[in-house]
């Protein structure tokens, strides 16, 4: 690995950077020439029908006037007509445009998609297929917007960095779907910490305490005649080489608020716990993360995740600050260094206030004004600081940054068939799973 590498991944800020500002492009594709107001109509594709695939498709069709829902693609057939139907009622015939010929199913449906005449796809599939499904449509010269995780595993991550060199070559956007970045009010609140209003920050605690989210119940079992492949495929949330697990699936967001009020620079390392508290399905990932991150300058940051039912439940940041605190990510406010709330986040007049339509109209009004932004190794950096986190309490060791990036742990097969065999690992023991090494 060259020092130049390492830099790179030690402080990614740069990443950060170049995800949030457009640039200019000339000689692209007629989205990329498009001005806004322009005549010109989007053809968008989503792969990934759930329930996050149709908010997405509604919020893109929100976005833009001419942009019209052209194609979709699901492994699975009955996935589509639902939100067919009801994106269809929603914005018309001539908005959703869903040709029969034009809907994709089976395990190649992306394939399918991507081979198509659409503009822009939308990407809202399980996380451990999203390496190979980002790659595939960028090299068919597509802009993207995926959701987040980016990868489950470390090869993942090192192939979405090769993809993100592939979309600069090819002047393709790619849009994050870290949202709360797209929060009007948290931009706000984190700008107050970042630019020094309350004084160094010294610290961060995130929460994300639920309950269950569509887990196996004990006793549930696999189907006679259903392949392993489709059982989990239908079931992805409980399975790691699928969803990554909790902390990456779910919690990600709070390690994403993390990093950005860290300043997008890369952490040192991370030790933890986790388990599985109230899990007993056939499932392999835990229910629980406890995660401290170190970061340069002696700062450590918490992380604690949970998916158990009964339970106390919150999803918060704060931003420890020597003056002060910043809370979010919901009511976004301060707090002065002896607990007082001395502001109050107020939305501006005519702001859009919904962090994902906030998210599709600055895709689509950079595209249309020609403007391509790349936020594919910010992504895949960020969902690396999840990964961190994770294979520390996997491990229970205290594991570096720079130890992560020299693996290359492969826990997603390269698109096994429906009726393959997938045995399921057992979930991690501490102290007896290790890092694997590259």
């Amino acid at each position: 690995m060259s020092d130049a590498t390492n830099s790179n991944r030690r402080h990614f800020v740069k990443t950060t950077t170049a995800a949030t500002t457009a640039t200019a492009v000339a000689g692209f594709p007629h989205i990329g020439r498009a001005e806004i107001g322009s005549s010109n109509t989007i053809k968008v594709g989503l792969i990934g029908c759930g329930g996050r695939g149709t908010g997405a498709a509604t919020q893109a069709l929100k976005s833009d006037d001419k942009v019209k829902l052209w194609a979709m693609a699901d492994a699975f057939p009955e996935k589509i007509e639902g939100p067919l139907k009801t994106l269809g009622a929603a914005f018309g015939k001539e908005r959703v445009e869903v040709d029969k010929s034009r809907q994709f199913t089976g395990i190649d449906a992306f394939e399918k998609l991507a081979a198509s005449d659409v503009d822009v796809i939308l990407m809202a599939t399980p996380p451990g297929y999203r390496p190979s499904m980002l790659r595939k449509c960028i090299e068919a010269g597509k802009h993207v917007f995926a959701e987040k995780p980016m990868a489950i595993d470390m090869a993942g991550i090192h192939h979405l960095m090769e993809t993100a060199k592939i979309a600069d070559e090819k002047k393709l956007a790619i849009q994050h779907g870290y949202c709360w970045r797209y929060s009007p009010a948290n931009r706000v609140g984190f700008g107050k910490a970042l630019d020094g209003e309350l004084g160094r920050i010294t610290s961060f605690v995130g929460t994300y305490l639920g309950g269950t989210v569509r887990a196996l119940s004990p006793d549930a079992t696999q189907p006679e005649g259903m392949g392993d492949v489709e059982w989990q495929l239908r079931n992805w949330i409980n399975f790691e080489w699928l969803s990554g697990g909790p902390l990456l699936e779910q919690c990600i967001h709070a390690v994403d608020k993390m990093a950005w009020a860290m300043g997008d620079v890369a952490p040192v390392a991370a030790f933890g716990n986790g388990g599985r508290g109230q899990r007993s399905d056939a499932g392999n990932v835990y229910d629980n993360y406890s995660i401290t991150y170190e970061y340069p300058g002696n700062v450590f940051c918490q992380i604690q995740q949970r998916q158990y039912n009964n339970s106390f439940n919150e999803n918060a940041s704060r931003i420890i600050c020597e003056g002060g605190t910043v809370i979010g990510p919901w009511k976004v406010s301060t707090k002065d260094a002896k607990g007082k709330t001395n502001w109050k986040y107020r939305a501006e007049k005519g702001v859009e206030q919904n962090m994902y339509q906030t998210c599709h109209n600055e895709f689509f009004a950079n595209l249309r004004a020609g403007k391509i932004v790349n936020s594919c190794e910010f992504m895949a950096n960020s969902t690396a600081v999840g990964i961190l986190g994770r294979e520390a309490a996997h491990t229970g060791q205290r594991i570096t940054w720079d130890d992560l990036w020299a693996t290359k742990e492969d826990q997603a097969p390269d698109n096994p068939p429906l009726d393959g065999k997938m045995p399921i690992p057992a979930p991690p023991v501490p102290g007896i799973d290790k890092l694997v090494e590259a």
